[in-house]
């Protein structure tokens, strides 16, 4: 059903079409009303759920955690993208700062990569030595037990994209001169080096796609189809349920008991931009 409601791609362009935006919109918004029941059910439960995103640079993840996020709450969902290691952590236990962002009871939070930098740009491109590698791969599996063990519910997702689509989206924002921020010299070099970082992330799943915390992958040709089947099966491997929520009323505003606002120009006032724009 999926493919026959699928609207046809411009002429000439050898992607999938596309998932057509209304379709897109309206389940998009149904999936986020549901993130927002289960928000709700986290915070009552206490429950802490632990989302990982990877995947190949230019794949959709920040655009998917976008939506996921929308109409969240940022107390209870936060978002954990953590730049490089100080020279501090450098020298710290590998996961030890990861830990440190890990959710409390009624949190949610949302990895924007994670750990598993270690297995993919760190090991690529030489950035830790064989022997933190293998210890990674080594390690990984019973860190992320430990985390289930606990009442984690841990979920893993890779974000997949073909190198024609991928080489197209950065091209794309070369020429936007709003998204240029989102390239670095380190995703371009991903390019040169799609071989290398495809081994990379076989070897990885090879280690860690264990049953206790699976590697669930996102195709993402499509970033509508992939927003959608990511948000709809994260809902779907979570049993939650709609919670009771205490009835609120707005009170009546009060009668005035002789306040007056202080006059205007006593402070100082953003100037009226809007006005000039009619």
């Amino acid at each position: 059903m999926a493919k026959k409601n699928r609207a046809a791609g411009p002429a000439g362009d050898d992607r999938p079409a596309r998932v057509p935006r209304k379709i897109y919109e309206k389940e998009l918004f149904r999936l986020q009303a549901q993130l927002v029941t289960l928000q709700e059910w986290v915070r009552q439960e206490g429950a802490r759920v632990v989302v990982v995103f990877e995947g190949r640079d230019a794949a959709g993840k920040g655009s998917t955690i976008k939506r996921v996020t929308q109409y969240l709450n940022p107390r209870i969902a936060r978002i954990a993208a953590l730049p490089a290691p100080t020279e501090r952590q450098r020298g710290q236990w590998y996961f030890q700062r990861y830990v440190e962002h890990l959710p409390a009871a009624g949190e949610i939070v949302l990895f924007d990569r994670s750990w598993y930098n270690r297995a993919g740009v760190e090991r690529v491109m030489g950035f830790c030595t064989k022997e933190e590698y293998q210890r990674f791969l080594s390690q990984a599996p019973i860190f992320e037990r430990m985390l289930v063990e606990d009442g984690i519910l841990l979920r893993k997702y890779w974000f997949s994209v073909s190198d024609g689509e991928q080489e197209r989206r950065f091209r794309s924002r070369l020429e936007d001169p709003m998204r240029r921020w989102k390239l670095s010299p380190m995703d371009l070099e991903s390019v040169s080096r799609w071989e290398d970082y495809s081994r990379a992330k076989d070897d990885m799943f090879v280690h860690t796609d264990i049953p206790e915390a699976p590697w669930y992958v996102v195709e993402s040709e499509d970033k509508r189809a992939a927003r959608i089947n990511m948000i709809a099966h994260l809902l779907s491997t979570i049993s939650y349920h709609e919670v009771q929520r205490r009835p609120l009323e707005l009170p009546p505003r009060p009668a005035v008991k002789g306040y007056e606002r202080p006059p205007r120009e006593m402070q100082t006032h953003v100037p009226d931009h809007a006005a000039s724009l009619t």
